[in-house]
């Protein structure tokens, strides 16, 4: 996985869900995720990466590192 790809994928993680210190490793809906955040943090996404995430995906509950993986699964599909 690029680490280029990680790095932009934890910035809008953390700018979308504000993350507090000390809750690196909490999910989606414990960070106070929504349908409204939902749908913000997969435009950035998909605006910033080119990559495209189904909505639902995050109401999978997610922490950093599982968006982290499912993103970077996506940017390969799509260089391929």
């Amino acid at each position: 996985m690029s680490s280029n790809i990680a790095r932009k994928v934890e910035e809008i993680w953390r700018d979308v869900l504000t993350v507090p210190s000390g809750q690196e490793d909490a999910t989606f809906f414990e960070l106070g995720g929504d349908s409204v955040t939902a749908v913000r943090l997969v435009s950035r996404l998909e605006e910033e990466l080119g990559v495209w995430i189904d909505v639902g995906d995050m109401f999978e509950d997610p922490n950093l590192a599982a968006l982290t993986e499912v993103v970077a699964a996506k940017a390969d599909e799509a260089a391929a």
